[in-house]
């Protein structure tokens, strides 16, 4: 015998002043609930990790700017070049190393930018380094 015979064989009470309500609203009672809109987007953003800017050795900066130089020296050539450099994450701190692989337009030494004949261009204060130079 079990503790909800004496009730099982009834049926659900009807009311007359309160219609039942329809099926499709008793499912979105049911619906999830998001107590903190937003939030899993902003801890999957906190946890999104980036890179920190490395700092050039005074070596490394200076084979790096006798590279500009020998960039911009050949830049009516249109040179192939390899181009690792960093790119700021636009919502926090850090960011990400990137290489572009272009054909050079120009070297912009007034904005201190490499300008490629794509259009795109990298400041050089970001640049990592530089190679392929020629390089089909």
């Amino acid at each position: 015998m079990s503790r909800y015979d004496d009730m099982i064989h009834l049926t659900r009470p009807q009311y007359d002043d309160l219609p039942p309500m329809p099926i499709s609203d008793r499912a979105a009672q049911f619906s999830p609930f998001a107590a903190l809109v937003g939030y899993d987007q902003a801890v999957a953003e906190t946890e999104r990790l980036t890179d920190s800017k490395r700092e050039l050795s005074e070596d490394e900066a200076a084979e790096l700017g006798a590279m500009i130089a020998r960039l911009s020296a050949m830049a009516d050539e249109h040179p192939q070049v390899t181009v690792v450099y960093f790119v700021p994450d636009k919502l926090k701190e850090g960011g990400e190393y990137a290489e572009k692989k272009g054909r050079l337009k120009t070297v912009d030494g007034y904005n201190k930018e490499l300008v490629f004949a794509d259009g795109d261009r990298i400041r050089m204060d970001d640049i990592y380094s530089i190679g392929g130079i020629g390089d089909e």
